[in-house]
């Protein structure tokens, strides 16, 4: 069997450039997330909980069909979006949300639990010092649960890398367009090339050590500090 390397690059890049831009949103939007979530006082937290954590329980294909339905051109906001020449459907944009969707639990509840343990009683000193909410979170906050959040965000990095339901609704699987690594093994399988199925495979089998490595070194490393 003759395997061309751009049938290997492609999916690769594309992965990449997927998890890298779904990385920046876990940061953006599950940082504030988890913050808000880990206040006890919060209202119907266990309704904002559930919605978060959806995506762990729910079939992602049924995510990804609902997502379909909420963001196809002829719904209210996929219309919306059109207007701003933003389609997720069958795009690059698609593939990013689905990988986010899929990781965002896990970049939220380790983080929320990690941000519970934190002393209230330093946060209340925080706030009486003049510090807003924001500038305790950021300066006060993450750089005592570092080691949580950078472990949350490999997580969740390695879930949006490996998502398959939700990237093939919203993605359509278009070879050489929307094809991520985990969808070029399916249509390698489908189509009975099993060496470059293999070799995709072993791709995730290695970036999947070294995650698991990563992740064993900093609570190693944790228990020493």
């Amino acid at each position: 069997m003759n395997i061309e390397f751009s049938e290997i690059i492609h999916p690769l890049i594309l992965s990449f450039k997927t998890v890298g831009v779904s990385a920046i949103l876990f940061l953006i939007f599950g940082i504030p997330l988890a913050y808000l979530l880990s206040k006890k006082k919060l209202k119907f937290k266990w309704l904002y909980e559930a919605i978060v954590t959806m995506p762990l329980i729910f079939p992602p294909i049924a995510v990804g069909f609902f997502l379909l339905l909420l963001l196809g051109r002829d719904s209210f906001i996929g219309g919306f979006f059109n207007t701003l020449d933003i389609s997720f459907v069958f795009s690059f944009y698609g593939l990013v949300l689905a990988g986010f969707i899929s990781g965002l639990p896990l970049m939220v509840k380790p983080l929320q639990s990690a941000i519970e343990q934190f002393p209230q009683e330093i946060k209340e000193a925080s706030y009486v010092s003049g510090k807003s909410q924001f500038k305790t979170l950021i300066f006060i906050v993450l750089p005592f649960v570092k080691k949580s959040l950078i472990a949350a965000l490999l997580i969740a990095s390695a879930r949006a890398l490996g998502e398959v339901g939700i990237t093939m609704m919203l993605g359509g699987n278009i070879i050489g367009k929307t094809d991520t690594i985990s969808l070029a093994i399916f249509n390698a399988v489908f189509d009975g090339e099993y060496e470059l199925a293999m070799i995709f495979s072993s791709i995730l089998v290695a970036i999947s050590l070294v995650l698991f490595i990563s992740l064993h070194f900093l609570q190693k490393k944790e228990k020493f500090i």
